[in-house]
């Protein structure tokens, strides 16, 4: 690899997969004694994550499921 010249280099496709890194990722530059090692910080949990999260354990109802699709469904 090349440090380009504003200060970036290219992390190979191969480990982006094998590290299921993805464009936007946010990562961090550690020194390690001589060493530099590349973090990817914790990711965020996406919208869908959240708001199942927020929902969960919160239903009110005593409609099992299948009452539930027979509604959705105008039955």
């Amino acid at each position: 690899m090349r440090l380009n010249s504003r200060g970036q280099v290219t992390i190979p496709a191969d480990l982006r997969r094998k590290y299921a890194l993805e464009a936007g990722d946010e990562v961090d530059v550690v020194e390690i004694g001589n060493t530099l090692q590349i973090k990817r910080r914790d990711r965020p949990p996406r919208r869908g994550k959240r708001l199942t999260g927020h929902m969960s354990g919160r239903a009110t109802t005593s409609v099992n499921t299948d009452e539930l699709m027979k509604l959705f469904r105008g039955e």
